[in-house]
């Protein structure tokens, strides 16, 4: 390589990042650490939560499933939180698709289950039932 292309390269690597500088020199010089474990640790924070929020967030709406083993015993659902099923499964659906375009996996795993449990929910065990009525006795003196 001629002189003008070896001054290139150089120029070069003088303009990459910090680390690439530090690998290169072999050396830290006057650099802190502090920036760079701070950044590490934040983006270690971010996968943490990440995997906690499909952890809870599918338990969240696996949840609703409980009471399934109850409207199986009674063949009734009367016990079934339909608002808060619906609510749910409403929720599931807008967040998924909001992850389906933004391509977030963290976002699309929990709540693309929350919205097929609620689903499963309905689609397995709502059967119009006539719900108990409860006798109210009126005292007459």
């Amino acid at each position: 390589m001629k002189h003008r292309e070896w001054e290139l390269v150089r120029t070069y690597l003088d303009r990459r990042p910090t680390l690439w500088r530090i690998i290169k020199n072999k050396d830290v010089e006057e650099f802190k650490s502090d920036p760079y474990l701070a950044t590490l640790l934040n983006c270690m924070l971010w996968v943490f939560y990440g995997i906690l929020y499909v952890i809870f967030g599918s338990a969240m709406y696996a949840s609703l499933l409980t009471i399934m083993g109850k409207v199986i015993k009674n063949k009734s659902v009367e016990y079934m939180p339909f608002f808060l099923s619906l609510v749910s499964f409403l929720n599931g659906v807008c967040w998924t698709s909001y992850a389906l375009i933004k391509f977030d996996l963290y976002v699309t795993i929990p709540n693309g289950l929350g919205a097929l449990f609620s689903l499963v929910l309905y689609a397995c065990y709502y059967r119009p039932t006539p719900k108990k009525e409860k006798s109210v006795k009126l005292k007459c003196d």
